[in-house]
């Protein structure tokens, strides 16, 4: 199958008035709930037709959230990881996809804002992409690891300042909608596999032939097609710093946080839901005794927000401490919180579903859940579970640390 041809380039659209997050937070908190407005009303058409939510994305533009975790000295908007993190629960509360689109595209620009360095060509980049509002979608997958963000296959080849890859990639969310890419590779044909690079490309630098379709039990808008990846690009557009320090001081932490926060606002609807039936049960006095099980989920739900939030707040308050975020111990402690939101995320739609009852196990109902229960379990299988649990059974072993 051949990728069709992108044609959703920023200058095509309205560029949005830049907004200083930072100083402004009522602006941020207003602009986030226009898109999740506009999430809520396509959430169910997206889901049943597995397409990409364009409007809810356009929204984003339009807001200037796609730019906002960029300084504003590089166009941005200077929003805070507590912000980021906040938007990301708030729009999986009326649409999961479009909350993990979201996601997925903060976690590319926190390592291009944390890992360009003192490249001008990189931080020309940003600017481009925070000014335009252009969407970054992530190739670090590839057929043949395992599932390991650690290793690669392809190489990265380089001659007189130009540069080439071919890779094979099982899975790039909306890879067909993103305006950017960054890619995994070894560094050379003669690195090791652990030895990686990462790089930004342009969409249009890109060759993309489509190798699957993305027909998943939940997350449908995500659009996490396969594709053969061919490109050749200005070797500037390679990252300064080992893919090592990236993945470990950002990719791999913020993956977890933004996440964490999708699956939070998952959770967080899905009570919601429960609770107006509990309620609107009591007005019909029809005594299901669905109230004592709402204080049972409500609980749950509060230790999930408050695990959730307490490793936003660490990671806030070491993101500028590459020690701190490097050992052993902190990368047990965010695996665990992938490990922890995840199985939270399945416990608490499954209660919510036994307050609700048959109307939510329906799906004509104003209180169904059975889009929220389809996107939970994706939270357990995306990066396996027992892949985490293996990986901090390593930790462990190899940590003196407490």
């Amino acid at each position: 199958m051949v990728a069709t041809s992108h044609d959703r380039t920023p200058t095509a659209q309205t560029v949005a008035v830049r907004t200083d997050f930072s100083a402004t937070p009522t602006s941020w908190d207003a602009c986030v709930a226009r898109v999740a407005a506009i999430a809520g009303a396509h959430a169910d058409e997206v889901d049943a037709r597995s397409r990409f939510p364009i409007e809810a994305v356009d929204a984003m533009r339009a807001e200037g959230l796609l730019g906002a975790w960029a300084p504003a000295a590089l166009g941005g908007g200077g929003a805070s990881l507590e912000q980021i993190t906040s938007a990301c629960e708030l729009l999986a509360q009326q649409c999961a996809s479009v909350g993990m689109v979201f996601a997925m595209h903060q976690i590319q620009i926190a390592s291009l804002v944390n890992h360009s360095g003192d490249s001008a060509y990189l931080q020309t980049r940003l600017r481009e992409i925070a000014l335009g509002q252009r969407l970054i979608a992530s190739g670090t997958s590839e057929i043949g690891v395992g599932g390991d963000l650690r290793t690669s296959k392809c190489a990265v080849r380089v001659s007189e300042g130009r540069a080439e890859l071919h890779k094979q990639a099982p899975v790039i969310s909306y890879g067909l909608e993103a305006d950017e890419l960054l890619v995994t590779a070894r560094r050379a044909e003669d690195a090791s596999a652990s030895d990686q690079v990462l790089v930004l490309l342009r969409r249009e630098e890109c060759a993309l032939e489509q190798t699957s379709t993305w027909q998943s039990l939940g997350f449908r808008g995500t659009c996490s097609h396969g594709f053969s990846l061919r490109t050749t690009f200005a070797a500037e557009s390679i990252l300064p710093v080992p893919f090592a320090l990236i993945a470990s001081e950002t990719m791999v932490p913020i993956s977890h946080l933004v996440w964490a926060s999708v699956w939070l606002g998952i959770a967080t609807d899905a009570v919601r839901r429960a609770r107006r039936f509990v309620r609107e049960d009591a007005r019909r006095q029809s005594g299901s005794g669905g109230s004592a099980r709402l204080a049972d989920l409500v609980s749950r739900l509060h230790a999930m927000r408050g695990v959730v939030h307490d490793a936003v707040h660490e990671y806030s308050a070491r993101m500028h401490d590459p020690d701190a975020l490097g050992t052993m111990a902190y990368a047990i402690r965010i695996n665990n919180l992938k490990l922890s939101a995840s199985e939270s995320l399945v416990d608490i739609v499954q209660h919510a579903m036994r307050v609700v009852g048959i109307a939510g196990y329906r799906l004509d109902t104003p209180v169904t859940l059975g889009r929220a229960l389809r996107d939970a379990f994706g939270a357990v299988v995306m990066i396996n579970n027992d892949r985490i649990l293996a990986a901090n059974a390593t930790l462990l072993l190899a940590s003196r640390e407490d």
